[in-house]
């Protein structure tokens, strides 16, 4: 029987492995700093993950395991303290644990790394794992870093870039974005055409599961992505749909927010909400991964799962 170290698993997407991985048999050691808060379901082993940010001795989370997924990281950062704490905790404690792996003799890492790996929040390019990678902030540069560190500690190892992940219990811009689109009012964006690529948990997860067993995709690094992106007005009236209300959507030109926001000093913003990203995941389904969930029948069935108007019990999956 399989056993998977899985690092971060309280988190969006390490709790819905966490209880994939084990409903499909795999015995799962989910390492968090609140053990607490490790889904509760058999074949799941809660571990106590030491602090990243402080170096420890990986091995006795090693001990007895055949695969390792690695999500545990930061994401957001104090200014003051930023570039150093996403160096020690994205790039350098990664580096250690694929050397702790190797050493080990684990049969495959798994490393989610990101899009932003690859790319800002926007970009004029589809982005494909073919082209130099150009990320433009500390998060970024500091899952890039550790990309490299994986691949020069000799492990197996697979290298997952995702895009902006949605589903079940989301945070960050789309939980907001959800949040907006539960007005009931009609909403501004019905000339936001820009094209995001967006990625289903459901999907990632199957991702995750096929590289862990596919033997040709040891060594590989993988742009991961719904089959096709969609217009940021699409997104909106998805979520809308999935709250059981029309789109309601009325012209603004982008411009004007982009000036808006771009004067108040959020670009970044901006560049999340209408830039343009397009990501390819064409090399991954060439592999052989088959991603189930449509984008705009995912965002709408998070919506409704969220929403406190739903009838009946909604499931985990956005299938």
């Amino acid at each position: 029987m399989t056993r998977i170290l899985v690092t971060g698993a309280t988190g969006f997407v390490g709790r819905s492995l966490a209880l994939a991985l084990a409903e499909a048999g795999g015995q799962v050691r989910a390492a968090a700093r609140d053990t607490a808060q490790v889904p509760h379901a058999p074949g799941i082993e809660p571990v106590r993950l030491p602090d990243l940010a402080t170096p420890f001795d990986w091995k006795p989370l090693l001990a007895g395991v055949d695969i390792v997924v690695h999500l545990a990281g930061i994401a957001h950062a104090d200014r003051a303290t930023a570039l150093e704490r996403y160096d020690r905790v994205n790039h350098q404690a990664t580096a250690e644990l694929a050397q702790a792996a190797a050493a080990s003799g684990i049969s495959r890492l798994i490393f989610m790394s990101s899009i932003r790996a690859q790319a800002g929040a926007s970009s004029p390019d589809v982005l494909r794992e073919d082209a130099a990678p150009r990320p433009t902030d500390a998060y970024g540069r500091s899952k890039l870093a550790a990309e490299e560190a994986v691949r020069l500690s000799g492990v197996p190892f697979t290298i997952l870039r995702p895009v902006v992940i949605y589903g079940p219990g989301l945070k960050g811009n789309l939980a907001s974005l959800l949040r907006i689109a539960a007005l009931p009012v009609p909403l501004p964006f019905r000339k936001f055409d820009n094209l995001r690529s967006l990625l289903a948990i459901d999907n990632l997860i199957a991702a995750i599961r096929f590289v862990a067993v596919e033997p040709t995709t040891a060594g590989e690094t993988y742009v991961v992505a719904d089959v096709a992106p969609v217009t940021f007005a699409d997104i909106v009236g998805a979520l809308r749909k999935g709250l059981g209300r029309p789109p309601e959507l009325f012209s603004v030109s982008p411009a004007w927010f982009e000036l808006a926001l771009r004067v108040s000093g959020c670009g970044a913003l901006w560049d999340r909400l209408g830039g343009t990203q397009i990501a390819d995941a064409t090399k991954l389904r060439r592999a052989g991964w088959r991603p189930q969930v449509d984008t705009l029948a995912g965002l709408a069935a998070m919506a409704q799962a969220a929403s406190p108007r739903k009838s009946g019990t909604a499931s985990r999956s956005t299938r």
